[in-house]
């Protein structure tokens, strides 16, 4: 329960929105704990990637989990787990399984990783009060809203805004400390801040000084990266593996 206070306590200011790194594993989570950080966040995608699964609820929730709780075990400050929509697991469990494997929160998406269709606001409601009721205040829930996810809505700009912010303010009732429009543009974000008195998350695909100010300008209370960090690292990686390749086939020429 600290460690979900502690997380929730840093969602307060306005225009120093809390910017939490998503991380894959205890080595990258070590990092950016070092580098300052006062919480990580994981992302599906990159958890994904580097066990050899695919997003989307690709990786089994076993191994999901493991990989949270080795994270959340190799730092001192608070970690929140994108568990994709839940891996099917009743709202009761999953809180349990969160809480065992050391998460001061999560991200629930709204839309089916599969179908990418989105459900039924409702229905997602009720699963986000479960969510709540089994957890207590230990969870900080983020709830996802994937209105602007390729395809899964199919209105024009005003209709996704509207349906955007509906969804935000069910789920919020139904007790999310935050919201989540992933992929939303700038203006949509700057409406949903304006109207929601909750925080709101918003996505950096590229970990950048100038999109950081823009978003911060728009009053978000968060900022995550998906898997944009990973892909930053794994752009760095490709360069050693291509330099170390070549010194192997300057070594094989001279031999």
């Amino acid at each position: 329960m600290a460690s979900a206070a502690a997380l929730r306590a840093l969602h307060h200011r306005p225009g120093q929105p809390l910017v939490l790194p998503n991380v894959w594993d205890a080595v990258s989570a070590r990092s950016f704990e070092a580098a300052g950080f006062p919480a990580l966040a994981t992302a599906s995608a990159a958890v994904s990637a580097v066990l050899g699964h695919s997003d989307g609820q690709g990786t089994p929730v076993e191994v999901m989990l493991a990989a949270v709780a080795r994270i959340a075990g190799s730092v001192a400050v608070p970690v929140t787990a994108d568990i994709e929509a839940g891996y099917g697991l009743p709202a009761g469990e999953l809180a349990e399984r969160l809480l065992a494997a050391g998460a001061a929160g999560c991200n629930l998406e709204d839309s089916d990783p599969g179908s990418r269709t989105l459900a039924d606001p409702e229905a997602h409601a009720r699963r986000l009060a479960g969510l709540r009721a089994a957890a207590g205040p230990d969870l900080v829930v983020n709830a996802r809203v994937d209105v602007y996810l390729g395809g899964r809505f199919r209105g024009g700009p005003e209709e996704a805004l509207a349906e955007a912010t509906a969804r935000a303010e069910r789920y919020l009732e139904a007790g999310a400390d935050c919201v989540y429009p992933i992929a939303a543009p700038e203006a949509d974000l700057a409406a949903l801040v304006k109207r929601l008195e909750a925080p709101v998350n918003a996505l950096c695909p590229r970990p950048a000084r100038a999109a950081l100010d823009r978003l911060a300008s728009l009053g978000v209370a968060r900022i995550t990266f998906g898997d944009g960090l990973l892909t930053e690292v794994s752009a760095g990686l490709d360069t050693l593996a291509a330099g170390l390749a070549a010194d192997a086939a300057a070594l094989d020429a001279h031999g």
